[in-house]
């Protein structure tokens, strides 16, 4: 991939371990101070002539909630869902936004910057509302999830103990991409489709409702990225380049993928879906749709990988 050119709209993603590292408890605190070196990055594409949009995980803070409401459940209804979900797109925007904010300013750019509640729109038939799969929360114990279930929750076991499990429907459309755009087009840095949106089904009646549901975060990020025209899709996450076969025989270090190549590793299992092959999935419907490359790699490479130097492209 060659250098960017500026003025393009680049859409940029913030994987959950670069709001929130593990071991940490999640404190408002540790996660502003854990987004200061991303700010000063993502200030940097702002400086360089780029509009840039930030989406961002939510797995952790959304799973703080969902405890914080069933501990306090005799003191106060909990809320769905839904509403726990809108809830760690205004806490972790805000985290973003603030961080953000500062950087730009030290950096002598005044931008706004605008924290925008996404909802997502998915379809009432997907078949992921039979088979939920999505992990939201806390790990339960015996008696716990004994409880949960008797009110409605659905629970799996895993290795370490009983996780309660949600759908995670294909998104269809980002009901705020309009307004994306439209914020972008007045001059905002824009946070968006925090988590994935807050997912809602429309009713034959015209009504709105929000699921009990998750969108994966990478393709509702992706989605967003073709609504708006992007330029580029760029994943931040954990590692500075794609990996097959993780610690496996064969473990191999990826630069370049075709769109084609990329759905082949997913498929046969050499990037499994639940890791890093949605991020290649979703990375490959933006470049097949946009006719444009998607970028997957680390905070500490993206200024290389920007340059050409360096993480996972996924090119049309």
């Amino acid at each position: 991939m060659a250098a960017i050119q500026g003025g393009m709209t680049i859409v940029v993603t913030l994987g959950s371990g670069t709001i929130l590292r593990p071991g940490q408890r999640g404190s408002a605190a540790e996660q502003a101070e854990n987004l200061e070196a991303t700010g000063r990055q993502l200030a940097q594409l702002v400086a360089a002539g780029h509009r840039l949009v930030v989406t961002h995980g939510n797995g952790p803070q959304v799973g703080n909630i969902v405890l914080q409401n069933e501990e306090a459940r005799a003191l106060a209804p909990p809320m769905p869902l839904d509403v726990c979900g809108a809830e760690s797109q205004g806490q972790i925007g805000l985290l973003i936004q603030n961080t953000l904010d500062t950087a730009l300013y030290r950096a002598g750019i005044r931008r706004p910057v605008v924290c925008l509640l996404t909802r997502v729109l998915v379809d009432p038939a997907d078949p992921a509302f039979h088979a939920p799969t999505k992990v939201v929360g806390p790990v339960y114990s015996a008696a716990k999830a004994s409880e949960l279930t008797r009110r409605g929750y659905v629970l799996q076991r895993d290795a370490r103990g009983w996780r309660h499990v949600v759908p995670s429907p294909e998104p269809r459309t980002v009901c705020e991409s309009p307004q994306v755009k439209s914020l972008l087009d007045a001059g905002c840095v824009v946070i968006a489709a925090g988590g994935g949106g807050v997912p809602v089904v429309r009713a034959p009646d015209g009504r709105v409702r929000g699921v009990e549901a998750v969108v994966e975060k990478d393709l509702a990020a992706s989605l967003l990225a073709v609504e708006i025209a992007a330029d580029m899709l760029v994943f931040l996450t954990g590692v500075p380049h794609v990996i097959a076969r993780w610690g496996q025989d064969g473990e191999t270090g990826l630069r370049r993928l075709t769109v084609a190549e990329a759905r082949g590793l997913v498929a046969s299992g050499d990037l499994p879906y639940g890791s890093i092959g949605v991020k290649v999935e979703a990375a490959a419907r933006f470049a097949e749709r946009r006719q444009r490359p998607a970028l997957i790699t680390d905070l500490s490479t993206l200024g290389r990988a920007l340059a050409g130097e360096g993480g996972t492209v996924i090119e049309p």
